[in-house]
């Protein structure tokens, strides 16, 4: 990955987190530093560039909305952007702070790009060792943006550059504390990897981590390349993640999860369906977010 390409995708996603807290009620997960991580020029930018391109997404939305250019944007945003990034985010994040209580002392999260967690909960410095995972390109990015919003990187925040897909035995071997109950986050990554690299890189993640170690994900169903779910949104998915170089991979039946994750000493604790996501996120909302088709959150435990 080119740094401006991982540079673009960190931003996009901070920007639609931003979007979230500084526009819209209720929240789902509110990243209120996100904003601080992308210039003024970069989020005209984003928007307009996200207002301008509407016709790919829904031509009769454009049409309806051509002199409410805000309206097209909170479509754009809640339709497509944002729904599985703040769900999934909300999900592990509720799962850590519970692991936390349960003896959870070391947190890796990998493909971190702009996450804020570490600058979200300063209280946790003392208990709490984070890892951050990602591209080297992408790391160097984020620490220009910090030292620039005037956030020190604190004491238990910890940096690891890789590309842990192809990497992942020296991450284990050379950066983690291997007798610290550990969770790990792999939120947004399973879909561009294959099968066995997805099977490879879970069990060897949590081999050499204590017992009670999880990781939480979230994963495409058996139904990714058919479903084109509200407003195209899902064929649209696709189609962008094609586009850009780096095409969607895999999916799974639910029973074939559960089978990898067996062969790997998991257990799924908990599974959240679609419908489920809705239920636990969206529901009652009188906006356009709504739990993405065919996504799907899992919290694995090792046993």
């Amino acid at each position: 990955m080119k740094k401006n390409e991982s540079s673009l995708t960190s931003l996009i996603s901070a920007f639609g987190r931003a979007c979230h807290s500084k526009y819209d009620t209720p929240k789902i997960f509110d990243d209120f530093i996100a904003k601080d991580l992308i210039t003024a020029e970069e989020f005209t930018d984003i928007r307009e560039n996200m207002i301008n391109g509407i016709s790919f997404f829904n031509q009769e939305i454009g049409k309806k909305f051509q002199d409410n250019p805000d309206e097209i944007l909170k479509w754009i945003t809640q339709i497509q952007l944002s729904p599985t990034p703040l769900a999934r985010s909300a999900y592990c994040e509720n799962i850590l702070l519970n692991e936390i209580t349960l003896g959870v002392s070391q947190y890796v999260i990998l493909g971190a790009g702009l996450d804020t967690f570490c600058f979200r909960h300063p209280a946790l410095a003392d208990s709490l060792d984070i890892v951050e995972v990602d591209y080297p390109a992408t790391q160097e990015f984020k620490k220009e943006r910090l030292a620039k919003a005037h956030y020190q990187i604190p004491d238990n925040l910890h940096f690891v550059s890789m590309d842990f897909t192809k990497e992942f035995s020296n991450l284990i071997e050379d950066n983690l504390a291997p007798s610290k109950k550990t969770f790990f986050s792999l939120l947004g990554v399973t879909y561009y990897l294959s099968k066995e690299d997805i099977a490879n890189l879970i069990h060897k993640l949590l081999a050499k981590v204590p017992s009670g170690s999880s990781i939480v994900f979230d994963y495409a169903d058996d139904n990714l390349f058919k479903e084109k779910g509200l407003s195209n949104r899902v064929q649209n998915m696709v189609q962008m993640a094609s586009a850009s170089g780096e095409p969607m991979k895999s999916c799974f039946a639910f029973s074939e999860m559960e089978k990898m994750l067996e062969s790997a000493g998991l257990l799924i604790y908990e599974h959240l369906s679609p419908a489920a996501i809705q239920e636990k996120f969206f529901h009652n909302r009188t906006d356009y977010l709504s739990a993405f088709e065919t996504i799907h959150y899992i919290h694995a435990v090792k046993i």
